[in-house]
């Protein structure tokens, strides 16, 4: 094991960890802009309840189609060129989406917006993962999950304050374009609000290195050393670089069979049952649908989206709890303690719709404490699980195919939300979501605790179980 007291550049590690979570604040922002968009575009296009859910899922959508060739792509050409494309994909999406003419245009945007999340929902824990030490791992890759975080609490800002300026006009009168964008259309430029970050990422990605655990598997070791060397002191890279080159050889050669084989398949299952279980437990139906489960409560749609807002701080000051303690405790101690409070607040998030209690603080401070578990927990584990836990050759398949599994679960969600507080009421959807987290435990039981070990170490935990 490399020693825990080497000297790290940490304001090298950070500037390319942070350009590489750039891409979760871009996952966050556009997971969240949607939220205020949905009742005004289903107002403009007359949109019926199935067609608002293909609204929601269309980028969830794109999302699968993304991740499904991510790995492949990441394994062939490197994590960072294909980060670059989804910068692309991004800033293509936002603009299209504030200009585009119809329901269709906007929908095939919206489905190049979801390549672009998609792509960078799974490379970017993993470039942070391979670049980051073992024993600050952890809050490294916690970084990505921060990141979303602060997209989503962007978006909702964004959202609020286009809100407030299209309803008090400063720009051209009807029939010019600023006018439709900020005023008499003012989703367009929620949605067009994206191309700011997606544009500031996309300039980042040019200056950051290849992985070098990438750059071994292409036999580019002197490159990789020196990557290494950038971070760590000269002789712990010198170490690291033997570490990974032993790892390597002693795998086969990346393929998608090999996830199957002995030693790997378990961390797979149990990577997949951990992703789409994050979905089943509801975090994304409040960020997609909560200003309309809160105008279910009662609440009216520019309080609601204030709600948001808050949900959006809450999200984001847990996950930097999580960033500093993750390390510290673990990540399945995290998870464990953050299951426990989500179980427990969608129980009672569901009985007080039950019962009609929704009217005052209580839903919220419920919803709330969900957040905080969600994001003390599952938030950032997840995402540092599933970056660690697979072998260099075929970390990439293999975290397409978990993170495939994830969006599978979103898109589903995305989908029948709509149809579930509709047919079983919010509260039957709530406890829908708590049912969700009773296999998480279990699941957890079958993976060893990865904190302080090498990516190398991990791979060798699998193998000789």
């Amino acid at each position: 094991m490399i020693s825990q007291n080497q000297k790290i550049n940490r304001p090298y590690l950070f500037f390319i960890a942070s350009a590489a979570a750039l891409g979760g604040f871009l996952f966050g922002y556009d997971t969240a802009i949607i939220s205020g968009t949905i009742s005004m575009v289903k107002t403009q296009f007359g949109l019926s309840i199935v067609s608002e859910g293909w609204f929601v899922s269309s980028a969830l959508v794109g999302c699968i189609i993304g991740v499904s060739f991510a790995g492949e792509m990441s394994d062939r050409f490197g994590r960072k060129s294909s980060l670059i494309l989804s910068g692309f994909l991004f800033l293509i999406s936002a603009l299209g989406c504030s200009v585009c003419a119809t329901q269709t245009q906007l929908i095939i945007y919206r489905l190049v917006g979801g390549l672009g999340v998609g792509i960078a929902s799974m490379l970017s824990p993993l470039y942070i993962s391979e670049i980051s030490p073992a024993h600050i791992r952890g809050r490294m890759v916690a970084l990505y999950q921060f990141a979303i975080t602060i997209g989503i609490v962007s978006a909702y800002f964004v959202n609020a304050s286009l809100l407030r300026l299209s309803e008090t006009p400063v720009f051209p009168g009807p029939g010019g374009m600023l006018h439709q964008i900020f005023v008499g259309e003012v989703w367009r430029a929620m949605l067009g609000s994206e191309a700011v970050p997606a544009l500031l990422f996309l300039i980042m990605m040019f200056f950051v290195p290849s992985t070098p655990r990438w750059l071994v598997t292409k036999n580019k070791n002197e490159k990789a050393g020196k990557v290494l060397a950038k971070i760590n002191s000269a002789e712990t890279a010198r170490l690291e670089l033997e570490s990974i080159k032993s790892a390597i050889a002693k795998e086969d050669a990346g393929s998608w069979k090999m996830l199957f084989s002995k030693g790997v398949r378990m961390a797979v299952f149990t990577g997949m049952g951990l992703a789409i279980l994050s979905q089943f437990t509801g975090i994304n139906a409040i960020i997609y649908y909560g200003p309309r489960i809160m105008e279910e409560a009662g609440i009216r749609l520019s309080d609601a989206i204030g709600g948001q807002v808050i949900i959006g701080v809450v999200n984001m000051l847990a996950t930097i709890f999580a960033i500093m303690k993750i390390d510290n405790y673990g990540r399945k101690t995290l998870m464990m303690g953050g299951i426990k409070g989500m179980f427990i607040s969608l129980i009672i998030v569901g009985i007080l719709f039950f019962t009609g209690h929704t009217q005052g603080i209580l839903l919220l401070f419920f919803i709330l404490t969900f957040i905080t578990s969600f994001a003390i927990g599952y938030g950032p584990v997840i995402w540092v699980l599933l970056s660690e836990i697979y072998p260099t050759r075929i970390r990439g398949r293999a975290m397409s195919l978990a993170t495939l599994v994830l969006w599978i679960g979103t898109a589903i969600i995305g989908q029948v939300v709509p149809w579930m507080l509709s047919v079983l009421t919010p509260a039957g959807t709530f406890i829908v979501f708590a049912l969700c987290c009773i296999p998480v435990p279990f699941i957890l039981k079958l993976i060893p605790e990865t904190k302080g070990l090498s990516l190398e170490e991990i791979e060798e935990t699998w193998r000789t179980n």
